[in-house]
């Protein structure tokens, strides 16, 4: 009887230390985008209601049309990549692409960095995100994966003058995948211990 009052013991340390484990690492990003409108029921009857929301009294971006058709919507967005008050400096062989490509050279990351393109890439990306917050480029990137690219690139260590947005997504995903197996394996290790003290 007290071997097994003993077993039951480890097994409860090992449940919670797999918990703690797991509740203290980063497994994704499920609270970011906090700030993003809620669907609801609305007030009037338990009938939804279209709008842009808010969250703590904020007004949240969005399009500002009402039961607009997704289409317009997209097209309303991908009216800033030509929107010549946005993009009036910086040469079109750098800018951003629709399909979410950024065609800036290694050697032109200085003048990208500390020029006007720098600047209008993020005006062209705040622009989309204020009429399509969660707007996917052809290439299923995001508008913040383009500003952690742009980071990335401009930044000083070893990435630097890399705008692949593929290749960087790519990175990112293949860091999620070890991030996960590190975690299975310590689950695995913990339970390889206890079964080691039985």
């Amino acid at each position: 009887m007290a071997q097994y009052a003993i077993t039951f013991r480890l097994w409860v340390i090992t449940a919670v230390l797999v918990g703690v484990s797991i509740s203290c690492c980063n497994l994704g990003k499920a609270d970011e985008g906090e700030d993003v409108p809620q669907t609801g029921t609305g007030i009037i009857g338990g009938v939804p209601q279209t709008g842009t929301g808010t969250i703590g009294g904020v007004p949240q971006t969005g399009t500002g049309i009402v039961d607009a058709d997704p289409a317009e919507i997209v097209a309303k967005a991908l009216l800033c990549f030509s929107d010549k008050y946005i993009y009036s400096s910086c040469e079109v062989a750098y800018r951003l692409t629709e399909i979410g490509k950024l065609n800036v050279p290694p050697e032109y990351a200085d003048s990208y960095c500390g020029g006007p393109c720098l600047t209008e890439t993020h005006l062209v990306l705040s622009c989309i995100e204020n009429i399509m917050k969660h707007f996917v480029f052809y290439n299923k990137a995001t508008i913040q994966d383009v500003r952690d690219t742009i980071k990335a690139g401009c930044g000083y260590g070893p990435e630097r003058g890399n705008f692949d947005v593929s290749e960087h997504l790519q990175f990112e995903e293949n860091n999620a995948f070890k991030t996960a197996n590190q975690i299975l394996l310590g689950v695995g290790f913990m339970f390889g211990g206890h079964a080691l003290l039985l």
